[in-house]
């Protein structure tokens, strides 16, 4: 959650800084996690042999909008 946390701030701060928006009318649109590479690591074993295992990583995208306040008129 740290991670998820720190990529919330920054995509405020971007949408605040770059695009004039104001913090509290910011809501959190989508987000989703994506597969990424997979980096092969050498795990040691005993009698000096050694097994691969994958590293996975993964790519995290977050969209924050404007929120529209609706209202009707009568």
């Amino acid at each position: 959650a740290p991670i998820v946390l720190k990529l919330l701030k920054s995509a405020v701060a971007n949408a605040v800084n770059n695009f004039n928006l104001n913090k509290d009318d910011l809501y959190v649109e989508e987000i989703f996690v994506n597969e990424s590479i997979s980096l092969p690591r050498l795990f040691p074993r005993a009698k000096g042999k050694t097994d691969k295992r994958k590293k996975r990583t993964s790519h995290i995208k977050i969209f924050v909008s404007k929120y529209k306040k609706e209202t009707q008129e009568i």
